[in-house]
């Protein structure tokens, strides 16, 4: 007959093996192991290496503001396809558009009129109104888009 579990010096693994055997147990904390393993490792992994976006195909967009709306030292982000865009109208009237995430870390940046600068506010990096980095991080130039005013339509297009 055999040996009653419950009766043993050591119980609680004496009924596990008794109710499951051996292999099943062995079995049980390894995929539980494996489980938690693949748990902690499939976001680090998403995490460390995200995935690949399509570039935007998008080669033009009207802006949902007129000139008038947008005035001298200021300026305002729009979306260019599945990215951001900065369209500026400089102190002396011009309207500038550039892509608006910094090329240091993917930031979206902004126009401080009190430093008439384009400003990456994550690393403190800095871009002149021609898009060209002038101080801190970022490595290259913001992308220039073309601005064309239309009547009462800003048309903002990437450079040819």
């Amino acid at each position: 007959m055999a040996e009653n579990p419950l009766e043993s010096t050591d119980s609680r693994r004496g009924f596990i093996n008794w109710m499951m055997g051996r292999s099943a147990v062995t079995w049980l904390v390894g995929t539980s192991f494996g489980s938690f393993v693949a748990a902690v490792l499939y976001p680090v992994s998403r995490y460390l290496i995200p995935p690949e976006t399509a570039e935007s195909a998008t080669a033009a967009v009207t802006l949902p503001f007129t000139p008038d709306e947008l005035p001298a030292g200021s300026a305002r982000i729009f979306k260019f396809g599945s990215r951001p865009g900065i369209v500026v109208r400089t102190p002396t009237g011009e309207l500038e558009a550039f892509a608006a995430a910094c090329t240091h870390l993917g930031c979206i940046v902004q126009y401080r009129k009190d430093i008439n600068h384009i400003w990456c506010a994550c690393h403190n990096g800095h871009f002149d109104l021609t898009g060209r980095n002038i101080e801190g991080p970022p490595p290259e130039p913001l992308e220039r888009y073309v601005v064309n005013v239309r009547g009462e339509d800003i048309v903002v297009s990437r450079e040819a």
